[in-house]
């Protein structure tokens, strides 16, 4: 069982940096694959990092390539996700998710533990 919080949402105005951080309780984390995944208004929960377990293996959805950053710190069963130059389409909730059965998943139905959420606006 893992449990996933995450936070550090907020307001932020376009240009804006801003992180994520989702802290995971439980002893697997270590062997879950980590994804965040956002959710705007009126639209479909879409992939935006993945990280594996080792952290070895990273990817992004094209809208995150260059901009967002992800990483995690297993002494600290934390998962990260770094922002930078925010835009108003960013605007979302925000979620975590732990997937333990592969290295590392694009793919929302293969993620068994999934945070509350944080919500992210940016102001344009």
């Amino acid at each position: 069982q893992v449990q996933l919080v995450e936070s550090g949402g907020g307001l932020v105005q376009a240009g804006d940096s801003l992180r994520l951080s989702c802290a995971a309780s439980g002893r697997t984390f270590s062997s879950c694959a980590m994804g965040w995944f956002r959710q705007a208004p009126g639209k479909e929960r879409e992939f935006v990092a993945t990280i594996s377990r080792d952290g070895g293996g990273i990817l992004y959805a094209d809208s995150a390539k260059g901009r967002f950053t992800i990483s995690r710190d297993s002494a600290k069963n934390t998962v990260y996700l770094q922002m930078y130059s925010l835009k108003p389409e960013d605007t979302a909730v925000y979620y975590c998710a732990a997937d333990r059965r592969n290295y590392y998943s694009t793919v929302e139905r293969t993620y068994e533990y999934w945070g509350q959420g944080t919500q992210v606006t940016v102001s344009s």
